[in-house]
């Protein structure tokens, strides 16, 4: 009885850690039409980023756990890769964000993520390690998936779940409806972007 009660409360735990995170609302430090908040970091492979260097470009911010089950979803199926393809070929700056602290789920070394991003084929433009969780709490990610855009003016112009669908099956992404895609493409062509708030879905940040 009690290793049953045991085996039990084990599977629970482990199904909370991949439990969707629903609920994006606007936050002190975040709020779309309001300017992107700056920051600056070293890339995995040891160069220099900041965000105010790429103002007058749209740039996509992408929180990611190569663990997460809804990470997975878009990695293993090609679906995110193909979305940065298509975003970088069109000169949009996709910058990868991995908050995962030491010790905790999807945290890497730079050299771990460089082979992360060689072995799935990635098309990021760059891969930044946020193991203390500042960038992430600035934006206050919350899944991993969480997408931001920001529009050449710097200011934040759509933020939540990369798609519609919030299952981890891959089978979903067919039919859904792709908002980063869909953000870049109103931010080209001029329009107010239709859809511009979502609520993120995924795996919780491992801050």
């Amino acid at each position: 009885m009690y290793e049953r009660l045991a085996l039990y409360t084990v599977a629970l735990l482990v199904m909370a850690a991949f439990l969707p995170i629903y609920g994006y609302k606007a936050h002190a430090n975040i709020e779309v039409g309001k300017p992107a908040p700056d920051f600056s970091a070293t890339d995995i492979h040891g160069e220099a980023f900041a965000l105010s260097d790429h103002k007058g470009k749209t740039v996509v911010l992408e929180w990611t756990n190569h663990l997460c089950p809804f990470v997975k979803k878009h990695y293993d199926s090609g679906n995110m890769q193909a979305t940065q393809k298509t975003a970088t070929d069109n000169g949009v700056i996709w910058v990868s964000i991995v908050s995962s602290a030491p010790e905790k789920q999807g945290h890497v070394s730079a050299q771990q993520a460089i082979q992360i991003e060689e072995e799935a084929g990635a098309h990021a433009t760059t891969r930044i390690l946020d193991e203390r969780g500042e960038i992430g709490r600035l934006y206050e990610a919350k899944t991993t998936p969480h997408m931001f855009v920001i529009n050449p003016e710097g200011s934040v112009a759509y933020a939540g779940a990369i798609d519609s669908d919030s299952s981890p099956d891959p089978a979903t992404i067919e039919g859904a409806t792709n908002y980063v895609l869909a953000a870049i493409e109103d931010i080209t062509a001029g329009r107010e972007v239709q859809t511009a708030a979502t609520w993120p879905y995924g795996c919780a940040v491992k801050y």
